[in-house]
């Protein structure tokens, strides 16, 4: 399977990126990692989650899933999904995670000629957005993004913003009609919902739902 990306920028909403990290990895897929100077600012603001970009060490991230927001809900039986297993019981082989900075040019996601399954920028901040939209490719997060339009691959954005302006909501039509999927951070209430992370599941789940990797995070309406 080729590798998947994971864009983390300077929108609220880094709970959202740790667990989809944590399930992809756990799925057995390799990821490529990249976060913005304003991603980085969220994860230790939101999750107290401190990364350097220069001497990057994934532990933090890995250490995040002990986070309050993240622990597992109490069950409900029948009435909800029966959350995510153990990794050794998705992939017989965890997979890799590969971090590039994000203003590295030379790195393999910057090329149309590296394969991916797809990309994800989660949470996706507004001036990401409005590179992405106008092709900017002012770092390797939109260089990454841009090379997934025009190659006509997945690209997934995750905004979590409002009320949004006229001006933002020209930029995801824009992204749209590149052919990007607009997934914004909007959990539904459908599911069984008794904590945050059953919140936080069903957004992660329609991002994987997306990628094409089975999950079974959320129990889905009508079974």
């Amino acid at each position: 399977m080729h590798p998947l990306i994971l864009a983390i920028t300077g929108a609220s909403g880094a709970v959202y990126a740790v667990r989809l990290l944590d399930v992809l990895l756990a799925s057995g897929r390799d990821v490529h990692l990249l976060i913005s100077p304003s991603g980085k600012a969220v994860l230790k603001q939101e999750l107290s989650v401190e990364v350097d970009l220069d001497h990057f060490d994934p532990s933090p991230l890995f250490s995040a899933k002990r986070h309050p927001l993240l622990l597992p809900p109490l069950p409900l039986g029948e009435s909800r999904g029966e959350g995510l297993p153990p990794a050794s019981k998705i992939s017989s082989q965890p997979g890799r995670l590969l971090y590039h900075r994000h203003d590295d040019f030379l790195a393999p996601p910057a090329s149309g000629s590296f394969l991916t399954g797809g990309m994800v920028v989660c949470p996706c901040s507004g001036s990401t957005l409005s590179g992405i939209a106008h092709a900017a490719s002012m770092n390797l997060i939109q260089r990454a993004a841009d090379v997934h339009l025009k190659e006509h691959r997945r690209l997934i954005l995750v905004p979590r913003e409002t009320p949004l302006s006229v001006i933002q909501l020209d930029n995801l039509r824009r992204a749209a009609e590149a052919g990007a999927v607009i997934l914004p951070a909007m959990p539904g209430w459908y599911h069984g919902v008794t904590s945050i992370r059953d919140l936080v599941d069903f957004v992660v789940a329609r991002i994987l739902d997306q990628l094409g990797v089975p999950h079974t995070l959320m129990k889905r309406w009508g079974s």
